[in-house]
């Protein structure tokens, strides 16, 4: 795919595709409401950063990776380690702080893992696994390992050195990266504009760091399933990295599970507008309207989804607690 074709193109996935799409956004949306339904039982053992309105950049993203893929995440990780394939009972149990978690129960909901599913890590700390992730395609690109490295990130890590810095060096090396700015307007209650200079957009980094950059409704599971197309299939074909920047919008407090509107930070207003063009949402009815799903469909993956997320939380709480020596596994390699 050319870049005149992913930005302005309307190239369309097959059904199958579109059924996909909508099936691992839907998985996200109900985990993570589940998990605000729950939370308030204070069994959780950690922070969660709920990405309720998130579920499109993953998804789209997620679509084209293979296996041996690597993806790097930050705080709000849940929707980007389900869409590469992380094993959901495994992340439900860490959050519950259980052996049987992703990370034994150490880790919480900010430091998940599945290195089966190519997920490597995320981490709290801002803007800290950029370097990490440039490191790794790095190291692919020496080996001469077939491996497209993702690296997720928000608008507020791009005020951070680091960032800067791993992209001109992901420039300079023409690494196998796609890097995935979800831009959500505000880093934690603080809004964009008034961090950045005005009129100013997260894709205009690229060029000075030698790399193709774009941007897209990141509200639009199949505007970002085209952008990422395009950048996944040049990163793996020796063209270098791109940075796509998505404009999307999280419903929940930055930290929690609850509305944080009364904070004054952001208006109900804002929140109710974006609400409006849910990706979850907006995405069901085209495909109700094309044809590609029907109510039977989505009865079917909502009953499926309903028995798996069950089953997943029933298994977190019936797991156990890691042993206390198991503390001191895991900080060197063994």
């Amino acid at each position: 795919m050319t870049p005149e074709a992913a930005i302005g193109g309307n190239a369309r996935p097959e059904v199958d595709v579109r059924q996909e799409l909508y099936r691992s956004m839907l998985r996200t949306r109900r985990v993570e409401e589940a998990i605000v339904d729950r939370y308030a039982e204070q069994e959780m053992r950690c922070p969660v950063h709920i990405c309720i309105g998130q579920e499109a950049p993953p998804t789209g993203v997620s679509a084209h990776l293979q296996k041996q893929d690597h993806v790097y995440s930050a705080h709000r990780s849940h929707g980007h380690y389900l869409a590469k394939g992380g094993d959901m009972p495994a992340m439900i149990a860490e959050i519950y702080g259980k052996s049987d978690g992703c990370a034994v129960g150490k880790g919480g909901s900010q430091h998940l893992i599945d290195l089966d599913a190519g997920f490597i890590c995320s981490a709290p700390i801002l803007a800290s696994t950029i370097s990490v992730g440039v490191g790794d395609a790095w190291a692919a690109r020496r080996r001469g390992e077939d491996r497209v490295i993702v690296i997720y990130f928000g608008d507020g890590s791009t005020e951070e050195g680091a960032f800067h810095e791993a992209l001109n060096f992901a420039g300079v090396n023409k690494l196998p990266i796609v890097f995935v700015c979800e831009n959500n307007l505000y880093s934690v209650h603080t809004l964009l504009e008034t961090r950045q200079p005005e009129n100013q957009t997260v894709r205009r980094l690229g060029p000075p760091n030698g790399m193709e950059s774009f941007d897209g409704d990141g509200n639009d599971v199949e505007e970002v399933w085209r952008l990422a197309e395009y950048a996944v299939s040049k990163a793996r074909n020796g063209g270098g990295p791109t940075l796509l920047e998505f404009h999307t919008y999280r419903w929940m407090e930055h930290c929690g599970p609850l509305d944080d509107t009364h904070l004054g930070y952001r208006s109900a207003e804002e929140l109710e507008s974006w609400k409006a063009r849910c990706p979850v949402d907006t995405y069901r009815d085209r495909l109700i309207q094309d044809g590609s799903v029907d109510q039977a469909w989505l009865e079917s993956e909502e009953e499926t989804l309903h028995k798996e997320i069950e089953a997943a939380f029933t298994a977190a709480q019936n797991s156990p607690f890691p042993k206390a020596e198991e503390l001191f596994r895991h900080v060197y390699p063994e």
